[in-house]
């Protein structure tokens, strides 16, 4: 696929090419986001692209996760520290 520079665009083998978007890159109308078929579909795009980037070693942890860890860590250090 083409840019409107001439510069091809990098296709992925998980990702068809055009699927997803509307002619000339816009998003859809919003009438069409009320659609539950389209939005299955969607949802079902969005985890089979999150699932592969996975796979390639793109996973990074959610912020929410690791701070509940050093929450976790230094709780435990203060529990440790103080009532022991």
């Amino acid at each position: 696929m083409n840019d409107r520079n001439g510069a091809a665009e990098p296709q992925h083998a998980e990702e068809p090419a055009g699927e997803g978007r509307s002619p000339g890159g816009r998003r859809p109308d919003p009438l069409g986001l009320l659609d539950p078929v389209a939005a299955y579909e969607r949802r079902t795009t969005r985890i089979r692209e999150e699932i592969a980037r996975n796979r390639r070693g793109e996973y990074t942890v959610p912020t929410w996760v690791l701070a509940l860890a050093l929450a976790a860590v230094i709780g435990l250090w203060l529990l440790i520290l103080f009532v022991l």
